[in-house]
């Protein structure tokens, strides 16, 4: 059994300010690791408290791995040696102790036999965390100047494919109502002809929860050829999309590219495009005002004007069936009259005479 230490290594100081979100930056990087480094990211992020409490040599082998690459994920995630992990992972853990209370732990993974009330616990929980580590990772300064861009953009192209397409037609919806041009494109061979026609006044956003989507990524470069100012939104910073993106705003969802794309990071990067709407909508505050209630109110009178009313429908005629002597009436009950065409329904008629 790895042993453990409540020390940190005497030889490594630990002054170094830490990351203010350690477990988004080592989630954002879990994509890019080797995979020796991965699985020392995985250990950290399968239990923080527990990790915070290992010596280098512990987690090494709880990981799989050397000391040496234990280091090597250290510096990759921004720190400076080991003590100084030890620390954020330990603040990390406080943290979750004190917006957990004295609840057990959540696991967030969703097993076959989960009663629905588990389900909805861990999706809320899930949910709730990626929404507040998305709002304290998020560049606000990186923000601002994409409010800039977007606000005095001449017209506002964006993509997104899958359910990262729903949160751009949201944002599109959302920029269209005040007045601003933009589109919205889904297909990559259409997103591809909208970006070759993009130039220096324009802006082209991409959103992808891994960063890696080729049909997204690839519009995003052709706009970025063309010398639109792009912006990136997605849940990886070290990723393809990010490299051809002048502005990155990036999503901290409780979510793997391995995994499911369309719970958690959806609402994650909804939450971005709602605060991205709402500064550009700031700009012109008065104009986006009224520019929403007209938009509502062009909706909202259609359910209380009275459309006209349609003119009655003419009774249909009666008909014959082939080969027989009897008729019916478009809508009668069973399909049929209850007398046969052009003779009487008496009692000595045989059924089925006429054949």
């Amino acid at each position: 059994m790895a042993r453990t230490s409540t020390s940190p290594d005497p030889a490594e100081p630990a002054d170094a300010p830490a990351p203010a979100d350690l477990l988004g930056d080592i989630r954002t990087a879990l994509p890019s690791l080797a995979p020796a480094e991965r699985r020392v990211a995985e250990a950290v992020l399968g239990d923080p408290a527990q990790a915070a409490l290992l010596s280098i040599s512990a987690l090494a082998a709880r990981a799989r791995t050397s000391v040496t690459t234990v280091m090597r994920f250290c510096r990759t995630v921004g720190l400076t040696n080991y003590p100084q992990l030890r620390l954020a992972l330990a603040g990390a853990a406080a943290r979750e102790h004190a917006l957990r209370g004295d609840r057990p732990p959540i696991s967030t993974d969703i097993s076959a036999t989960d009663s629905l009330e588990q389900v909805v616990e861990k999706i809320v929980y899930n949910e709730t965390r990626s929404l507040q580590d998305t709002g304290a990772g998020l560049d606000v300064a990186t923000l601002r100047r994409a409010v800039d861009a977007v606000a005095g953009a001449r017209r506002i192209d964006i993509f997104g494919m899958g359910a990262s397409g729903f949160v751009g037609q949201d944002l599109h919806q959302k920029l269209h109502r005040i007045g601003l041009m933009a589109f919205i494109w889904t297909d990559v061979h259409a997103a591809l002809t909208a970006a070759a026609l993009l130039g220096s006044a324009d802006v082209a956003i991409g959103i992808s929860h891994s960063g890696a989507t080729a049909d997204t990524v690839e519009p995003l470069q052709v706009a970025a050829g063309r010398g639109a100012t792009t912006i990136a939104l997605t849940n990886f910073a070290r990723s393809p999309i990010a490299e051809c993106a002048d502005l990155l705003l990036t999503t901290a969802a409780h979510e793997t590219p391995y995994r499911s794309g369309a719970t958690a990071s959806r609402i994650a990067q909804l939450a971005v495009v709602d605060c991205l709407f709402v500064g550009v909508a700031q700009r012109s505050y008065d104009h986006a005002t009224e520019a929403i209630n007209g938009t509502w109110g062009a909706i909202h009178g259609r359910g209380t004007r009275r459309l006209p009313s349609a003119p009655p429908r003419a009774p249909e005629p009666p008909v014959v069936r082939a080969g027989t002597d009897t008729c019916h009436t478009p809508g009668t009950r069973g399909g049929a009259s209850s007398a046969p065409a052009g003779h009487g329904a008496g009692p000595g008629r045989a059924a089925g005479a006429h054949r």
